[in-house]
């Protein structure tokens, strides 16, 4: 149930074919929308597909056709959808790559899971690195890769570890399948996916619990301070950025990716890894691509890739890291979150800021402009035209920050990575 363009269904969908499986696939998008996905599932025979919608009879014994053994449901998948709850009057379980992967897995594999608003990719992939570093067979998977999890089955062993990164939708899968990993990271707790939830920040914390909530004894859960607040009574170790020796040599920017490494440092610390190895990684980690990500310098301007930040928090933690004499580039599609403290942060940061055209920029342009009265305020059609107003205001040891604080659908991208290799690719054209 959702083939997509990302390459996760894909894999899901050849992994259970290449095993035998008949598979019933279905989209909401037309095949002419998912051309090039489709193109990599042709020699399949024991595939057939409903595509443009999803027909009720797929998801029962309607039509009289057989009951399926399972489905398996992509990320996002809405959660008052009448066929996820048609399969579910049927009785057929519903299921997810990550977690089906964890079901499945040989015994003695270790899965180290990281959850979060904010930072869990930083952390998954900081984790990835000091376990390598440690000599450790490791895999990583969820959200970190652009690849399916479920083929890794057919790779690891006893004794191999995978790192999962994990949204609160793929969560949901681990819900129903009623388990964790042993080794469970909740980096940070803050507003997001509230159009998802309907404004229910409660259902989108009970999602994230299920990173921990199947646990059993022995398991490790390593939290973010921040996120301490929220874990209900029981056993938990809490990774504080003040816990970092002060002599590491750290190469990402600000306060927020000292908390990410110390969540890193806090799980990797209870999979045996010694101190040595762990400083020696970290110090190597340079970050990843679209998060706080230096790009280059022009004319004395340095110019950073923040395209991940889809947040007001995640805009805010990049204003802080950065400094002051910031042009920022923001703005996009409207996710239902409170811009009020974005707004109130811009005068201590920023020189001018360039919105984006887009919905949720129009629905904060006011608020900025009435608020933020000392900076230079500019709207722009497109990217491209944005990039050239910032480094037309930009003066020598200024930066240009794009930090869109909005979700990235919309007419100009197809998704966030989209958006951000656009915004790369205009940044290496500037003279």
């Amino acid at each position: 149930m959702g083939l997509g363009l990302l390459g996760r269904g894909v894999g899901d969908a050849v992994f259970l074919a290449e095993h035998g499986a008949d598979l019933i696939v279905t989209d909401l998008k037309p095949s002419t929308a998912l051309g090039s996905s489709l193109r990599k599932l042709r020699k399949y025979k024991n595939i057939r597909y409903t595509l443009g919608r999803h027909k009720l009879e797929d998801f029962s014994a309607r039509g009289g056709q057989a009951k399926p053994d399972f489905i398996l449901k992509a990320a996002g998948v809405p959660l008052d959808s009448p066929y996820v709850a048609e399969a579910r009057k049927n009785k057929i379980p519903i299921e997810m790559d990550a977690s089906l992967f964890a079901k499945l897995m040989p015994k003695g594999v270790i899965l180290v899971g990281v959850t979060g608003t904010r930072g869990k990719s930083t952390t998954t992939a900081l984790i990835y690195e000091i376990l390598k570093a440690a000599g450790r067979t490791v895999y990583k998977g969820g959200n970190l890769v652009p690849e399916a999890t479920l083929p890794l089955l057919k790779k690891v062993k006893a004794g191999d570890i995978v790192v999962l990164e994990l949204d609160s939708w793929q969560l949901q899968g681990f819900h129903d399948a009623n388990i964790s990993p042993q080794v469970a990271v909740f980096t940070t707790f803050l507003d997001d996916h509230l159009t998802y939830y309907k404004g229910d920040k409660k259902r989108y914390f009970e999602d994230k619990t299920a990173i921990f909530q199947y646990q059993k004894k022995g398991d490790v859960l390593v939290v973010g301070e921040q996120v301490s607040k929220f874990i209900p009574p029981r056993a938990f170790l809490t990774a504080r950025s003040a816990d970092i020796p002060k002599e590491w040599k750290i190469k990402l920017l600000g306060e927020h990716n000292r908390e990410n490494i110390a969540c890193a440092v806090a799980a990797s610390r209870s999979l045996g890894v010694p101190d040595a190895t762990i400083k020696k990684a970290v110090e190597g980690f340079t970050g990843l691509p679209n998060r706080l990500e230096y790009l280059r310098t022009v004319r004395g301007v340095k110019i950073y890739n923040d395209n991940n930040a889809t947040t007001p928090d995640a805009t805010i933690a990049a204003l802080r890291a950065l400094g002051k004499k910031i042009i920022l580039i923001m703005g996009g599609t409207d996710k239902g979150l409170d811009m009020s403290k974005l707004v109130a942060e811009i005068p201590k940061h920023c020189k001018a800021v360039i919105l984006l055209k887009e919905s949720g920029t129009e629905k904060i342009k006011e608020s900025i402009k009435g608020y933020v009265l000392s900076i230079m305020i500019e709207e722009r059609d497109t990217l491209k035209e944005c990039v050239e107003e910032a480094m037309k205001i930009a003066k020598k040891d200024d930066i240009v920050l794009f930090s869109p604080a909005f979700a990235s659908f919309g007419k100009w991208f197809k998704n966030e990575y989209d958006r951000g290799e656009q915004f790369v690719k205009i940044v290496d054209k500037i003279h």
